[in-house]
């Protein structure tokens, strides 16, 4: 397993150094909106789990403890429409960013494969595939138009633009990547943060459902992170689930390599999947947030993408006067308001920039204020 660290680009937020020091200039304080970093308490039934199994002298498994598994297993059934999962096919992972990265290391993927990921998407899926020394290649949403591969990566709601995936496309790319013996990968981390359409009345649908596979879920993987739904960014909690196979060719390797969840944050993991009331507490403030924010871009002369109906951040761009990611990144800065610009998500992002609605109610308040007041961004 090659990991190909010469192959890699620039690490992209490096370059908002200069935007962030011209932010954090203003008389009133930067306001941060471009990481995506959760901001508001630890859940206290995820806290009180972990200090529950503090003392936890011996090795954790890297499959999970039996409750951890019967907790994904669970609330797959309950939250995500997936039924009859398995307790082989789940897998606790130290994050979801280090699986993105290495699913297709993990997979044997190398030299001469393609890896598949959407157009506008978060860097880390082009990363793995030039880690394993693979190809990546960025591509619309029709399969009809893309080319072989042996791994597709899928991100709904998507990082950064919040598009979700109907099922009929989903089912669409099961039938594409089965008729080549494709793998597909999807990551589903923002699926309980959906705001609008049918992904807000009746859930976003998931890779393993039912109406999307068949109940089948050779060939098929999901990614999830209790990062955003429960602030656990800084437990590192996460999972994969889906084909019994490739779940365990996966635990094969991660029980070689040591990759283990510690034990505490396993316990913190189950309780926090089995409690649904704290995910609606934090998505109800995201909601909020989500609404200030949405009421003042356009007073700076900003649309919101109206396909961006689920996720934990705003997609716009300038109306009036076209402005490339840049220049808008550096017109915000200079109203103390950090974004990401478009183009950290590939060249079709070109003309965006990403608000992330991670910041306190305070500093969505002040970010929402130096929007109005400051008129359309010249």
């Amino acid at each position: 397993m090659p990991l190909h660290g010469s192959a890699l680009p620039d690490f992209p937020w490096d370059s908002l150094a200069p935007a962030k020091a011209r932010a954090a200039a203003h008389p009133h304080g930067i306001v941060d909106l471009s990481v995506g970093t959760p901001v508001d308490p630890t859940p206290a039934v995820a806290r009180d789990a972990l200090t529950a199994a503090a003392d936890s002298p011996g090795y954790p498994q890297t499959i999970g403890t039996l409750a951890l598994r019967e907790a994904i297993t669970a609330w797959f059934a309950r939250r995500r429409g997936v039924p009859g999962l398995g307790k082989d096919a789940v897998l606790p992972t130290i994050g979801s960013k280090e699986s993105v990265a290495l699913l297709p290391a993990l997979l044997g993927l190398g030299e001469g494969d393609v890896v598949l990921h959407p157009r506008t998407a978060y860097p880390t899926y082009d990363v793995g595939a030039r880690l394993a020394g693979a190809t990546p290649v960025a591509v619309g949403p029709d399969p009809a138009d893309w080319p072989d591969a042996r791994l597709v990566w899928l991100n709904s709601p998507g990082n950064p633009d919040g598009h979700v995936l109907s099922v009929r496309e989903l089912a669409a790319v099961v039938a594409w990547a089965r008729a080549r013996g494709a793998v597909v990968a999807s990551d589903e981390c923002y699926a309980e943060l959906a705001w609008d359409g049918p992904a807000a009345d009746d859930g976003v649908p998931s890779l393993l459902d039912p109406r999307v596979c068949g109940g089948d879920h050779a060939g098929l993987l999901v990614l999830y992170s209790l990062s955003k739904q429960s602030n656990l960014a800084g437990y590192r909690a996460a999972l994969l689930a889906g084909d019994r196979d490739l779940v365990a060719r996966l635990t094969e390797i991660r029980k070689h390599a040591g990759m283990l969840m510690p034990g505490p944050v396993q316990a913190a993991m189950t309780a926090a999947l089995a409690d649904d009331a704290h995910v609606a507490e934090q998505r109800e403030r995201y909601r909020s947030r989500r609404q200030v924010l949405l009421e003042a871009v356009g007073a700076a002369g900003l649309e919101h993408d109206p396909q961006s109906v689920a996720g934990l951040y705003l997609w716009v761009r300038a109306v009036a006067r076209p402005a490339s990611s840049w220049e808008l990144v550096d017109a915000l800065a200079h109203r103390g308001i950090l974004v990401a610009p478009g183009t950290f998500y590939g060249p079709h992002g070109e003309g965006y920039v990403r608000v992330a609605l991670t910041a306190t109610d305070e500093r969505i308040a002040e970010a929402a204020r130096r929007l109005r007041e400051g008129g359309p961004l010249g």
